[in-house]
């Protein structure tokens, strides 16, 4: 394969998760983090949820009883969603609110990412995906 100087993406458009429970997971990011559902196919079962920056699309598994747990040691595939906060008062804000979230387990608070002014926290959403908040430094 040759190299090539030539950009061929644009960002992230959406990121899919696969999740045991639906309803949670969708009461997860429209009511815990306010972003807005924006469509939902039923017989998938499907729903899409988007913050005006990027959209997610949550599935419910087939099989959610017998679905394979997330490991993010041992599975391919994604190791944890990020998203950006806009500063570090609201992810102190956003951790007080998920900390006190049915099904949602802290994994670190927020601290500095790197040792540096950029602020993070890390936690497993209601079916156990790892979703980490970053606040980067103010300009």
């Amino acid at each position: 394969m040759s190299e090539s100087s030539e950009q061929w993406t644009e960002g992230v458009h959406h990121v899919g998760l696969t999740v045991p429970d639906l309803e949670a997971a969708l009461r997860f990011f429209t009511e815990g983090l306010g972003m807005k559902q924006v469509g939902e196919v039923l017989s998938y079962p499907a729903a899409f949820v988007s913050d005006g920056h990027v959209m997610v699309t949550l599935w419910r598994a087939k099989d959610p009883e017998n679905a394979t747990p997330f490991d993010r040691q041992q599975g391919i595939g994604l190791h944890h969603l990020s998203l950006q906060v806009a500063e570090a008062t609201r992810l102190d804000a956003l951790h007080e609110r998920l900390a006190a979230w049915e099904d949602v387990e802290i994994e670190f608070a927020p601290e500095p990412l790197g040792g540096g002014p950029t602020r993070h926290m890390m936690c497993a959403i209601p079916g156990g995906i790892r979703v980490e908040f970053i606040a980067p430094a103010s300009s």
